[in-house]
């Protein structure tokens, strides 16, 4: 079969960009048809993709094309902009919401990058959201998930490590546990480390505007600068106000750290959004300082419980699976674009570039450096550990279990 080749694709939307404000809705129609009348088998569904134009308009200007052109000054039937059936988000602004709350539970995505995509098919999306009353087509269901970042992909495997069996189960669970704390206006967060960053004139990856010709230059080969070191940044990000937090540290990233962000975050941001909590609910990697089986994490959340007076709620998100977690898409891609191209000079840029990250959905992240001193290696003996107050829950008790303070 034919293909029309990605750069044609690629040099239609240059072409149409550049020409679609200038021409009617009748123009448009005929435009889009002459170009895929030119391209020949295929046409129709490249050019579709390059403009956004329905495969139907284009058809319908194809047939347009072969009529007899009009005797001249013959009137003309051009629909006046704005006229037509309106976007289906006009009368059914709810739309939106409900979309993602059927996409977010089985979200995908890379850590570093805002591209998200989902393992449901446009159909079975639309057919969901008919029976809740959202009357809608799989194929305004594509367009409206190309806004909001999506990727559709078919049902495609991906390899994301060993996959658990109750893995779809666990993430149903976590889902009506925030559902359940949000409800409640009680505090969920999603904690995670992003990953070392050595400090120094090294190579950052992306591109940012420079005067032509002088580039930023950095060091050839990535050896840690023995003077400067590196940062760990750990953040926590609100799910519900669409804010966070991040300490930048420079010892070791352990669970005391790990706490420390979270305690730091409870104290500066949290306590004031959400003064009547008794409850916080954190989401976390299954691996790692925040780690299910890490000893230490539990000791070090039941201090914070202790001295915050919450019953701390922890959910673990499966094996194989950290790219699911919400700060991934959230927060750490958006900190990611932030300092793209820009080198990583000192630990009051890392601060200032993370604390600068916004979105036009209005993420606020406050930042600050943590000098202090993690140490390796803390062990926790049983007879501590028989002394936390842990509640464990009838599902995946080694995944979720509660923290209540003993106070």
């Amino acid at each position: 079969m034919f293909m029309i080749a990605a750069s044609m694709e690629e040099t239609i939307r240059d072409k149409w960009q550049a020409i679609q404000r200038e021409l009617d809705e009748r123009g448009r129609r005929l435009w889009a048809a002459s170009e895929a009348k030119a391209l020949g088998h295929g046409g129709v569904a490249c050019v579709s993709r390059a403009t956004g134009l329905a495969e139907n308009t284009i058809r319908s200007g194809l047939r347009e094309l072969g009529k007899p052109r009009p005797a001249e000054g013959s009137p003309r039937r051009v629909r006046r902009p704005g006229a037509g059936r309106p976007p289906v988000v006009e009368y059914d602004p709810k739309l939106i919401k409900a979309l993602e709350r059927l996409v977010e539970p089985t979200t995908r995505g890379s850590p570093t990058s805002p591209l998200r995509w989902t393992c449901k098919s446009t159909r079975k999306l639309a057919a969901t959201l008919t029976e809740q009353g959202h009357t809608v087509g799989y194929k305004t269901i594509g367009v409206l998930l190309k806004d909001l970042g999506y990727s559709l992909q078919g049902m495609r495997k991906t390899k994301e490590g060993s996959s658990h069996p109750d893995r779809d189960a666990q993430f149903k669970y976590i889902a009506r546990r925030v559902k359940e704390f949000q409800k409640r206006n009680q505090p969920v967060v999603s904690v995670d480390t992003k990953k070392k960053e050595n400090l120094g004139d090294f190579a950052n990856k992306g591109r940012e505007y420079q005067p032509k010709g002088k580039p930023e230059k950095a060091r050839t080969h990535d050896f840690i600068d023995k003077e400067l070191g590196k940062v760990i940044p750990y953040g926590v990000y609100d799910q519900t106000e669409n804010n966070g937090w991040v300490s930048v540290g420079v010892d070791h990233d352990t669970a005391q750290f790990a706490v420390e962000t979270i305690r730091r975050w409870w104290s500066g941001m949290g306590s004031k959004v959400y003064p009547d909590a008794s409850q916080l609910l954190i989401t976390a990697d299954c691996g790692g300082s925040n780690g299910y089986r890490t000893r230490l994490w539990k000791y070090e959340l039941q201090r914070l419980a202790d001295e915050a007076g919450l019953a701390i709620k922890v959910c673990h998100f499966p094996p194989g699976t950290s790219k699911w977690n919400k700060i991934e898409h959230r927060m750490w891609s958006r900190v990611t674009e932030n300092w793209r191209g820009r080198p990583l000079l000192s630990r009051e840029v890392v601060v200032n570039l993370i604390a600068n990250t916004t979105t036009t959905t209005g993420l606020h992240i406050e930042a600050a450096l943590d000098e202090g001193d993690y140490p390796l290696k803390i062990k926790v003996t049983d007879d501590e550990m028989a002394e936390l107050k842990i509640l464990k829950a009838r599902f995946h008790g080694d995944w979720n279990y509660t923290i209540k303070s003993r106070t």
